[in-house]
C-alpha cells in the first residue's frame, strides 16, 4: 500500500503542498521530524525551514511533526503545549510557509476531526494504540494514520490496531516501532519487529529518539541517551524500516519536552545521508 502525505483534501479545504511525501513498502526512504511539542510558532517555522534545506540536500522526503498537546507527561507541572486551537494555527502556518506536509498526534477522539482539517497525517500515541474510539475517529477523517506501537505490545499484536483503522474504511496506515519496556525506566529495541509489522502490509517507521528514552527516569521527567539515536536509526534502516521518526531541536537541552532524548537538528543531514545509502544498499 503506497500513498502520499501532503496531497491535501479538497473536502476539508486542505490544499496540496509542493512536495508531498510518498510512503509505502516500496517507496524511497522518508522521515518524520520536528520538535516534540509546539513551543512557539517562531521555533517551529525555524526548524521547519531547516528541514526544507535538509530534504533538498539529501533528497529525502520529510514530514514536519510537532504536538499541540503532550497529555502523557511525567509530571502535572510539565509543559504540555499551546493546546488544540492555537497549536493547529501554528501547524497551518508551518505548512503554508514551508510547503512541508505536517503531522501531529491526537489523544482524544474529539480532537481528530479538527486536526484532520489542518494536518496531512494524524498520529496515535503509543500509550493509546489500543483505544478503539481514538483509532476510528482518526480513520474517519480519511487522513493517513500513523499508529505508534505500544511499549507494552508485541509487534504481532499491532494487527488489531490495523484492523480497527481498516474497519473504518481507511487503508492509509503507517506503523511505528518505538521500543519495548524492559524493566523500570528502560526501553529496548527488537529490530525483528520491523519485519514482523511490515508483514501486516503497511510501511513501518522506526522512532529513533523515543527509543533512547528512559521513561520517568528522572522522577518528574524522562531521561534519555540522545547520542544513541543515530546508531539506532542506522540499524533500523538496515533492518528494513521504510522511514525514520526523529525529534529534533535547535537547542535540545532547552527543549520543553524530551530534552534528554531529542536530537540536535545539526546532526540530521549527515545522519540522513548515511541512512539513505544504507537504504539503497539493502534494496538492491
Amino acid at each position: 500500500m503506497n500513498f502520499k502525505i501532503g496531497v491535501g483534501d479538497a473536502k476539508a479545504g486542505l490544499s496540496s503542498v509542493a512536495n508531498p511525501v510518498e510512503v509505502g513498502l516500496d517507496t524511497p526512504l522518508f522521515v518524520m521530524a520536528g520538535p516534540c511539542v509546539i513551543e512557539s510558532c517562531v521555533l517551529c517555522i525555524d526548524i521547519a525551514k531547516k528541514l526544507v534545506d535538509i530534504a533538498r540536500n539529501t533528497g529525502v522526503g520529510i514530514i514536519f511533526k510537532a504536538s499541540f498537546d503532550k497529555a502523557n507527561r511525567s509530571s502535572i507541572n510539565s509543559f504540555r503545549g499551546p493546546g488544540l486551537e492555537k497549536g493547529l494555527d501554528i501547524l497551518a502556518a508551518v505548512r503554508q510557509k514551508t510547503n512541508l506536509p505536517v503531522m501531529t498526534d491526537v489523544h482524544e477522539p474529539s480532537q481528530a476531526d479538527a486536526a484532520g482539517k489542518v494536518v496531512d497525517c494524524l498520529q496515535v500515541p503509543a500509550f493509546l494504540c489500543r483505544q478503539t474510539d481514538l483509532l476510528c475517529a482518526c480513520a474517519k477523517t480519511s487522513c493517513p494514520v500513523n499508529i505508534k506501537k505500544g511499549q507494552f505490545l508485541s509487534p504481532e499484536q499491532m494487527k488489531n490496531a490495523v484492523e480497527k483503522v481498516r474497519s473504518c474504511k481507511n487503508e492509509k496506515i503507517i506503523l511505528t516501532e518505538r521500543g519495548t519496556f524492559f524493566g523500570y525506566n528502560r526501553l529496548v529495541n527488537d529490530m525483528t519487529a520491523i519485519e514482523t509489522m511490515k508483514k501486516l502490509g503497511y510501511p513501518v517507521v522506526f522512532d529513533a529518539t523515543h527509543s533512547t528514552q528512559q521513561p520517568g527516569g528522572r522522577g518528574i521527567e524522562s531521561g534519555g541517551l540522545r547520542e544513541m539515536a543515530p546508531i539506532l536509526a542506522k540499524a533500523a534502516v538496515a533492518a528494513g524500516a521504510n522511514g525514520i521518526f526523529i525529534e529534533v531541536h535547535n537547542k535540545p537541552d532547552e527543549a520543553k519536552s524530551d530534552a534528554a532524548s531529542i536530537m540536535p537538528i545539526d546532526w540530521l543531514q549527515d545522519l540522513l545521508t548515511v541512512c539513505k545509502q544504507i537504504f539503497q544498499i539493502i534494496r538492491r
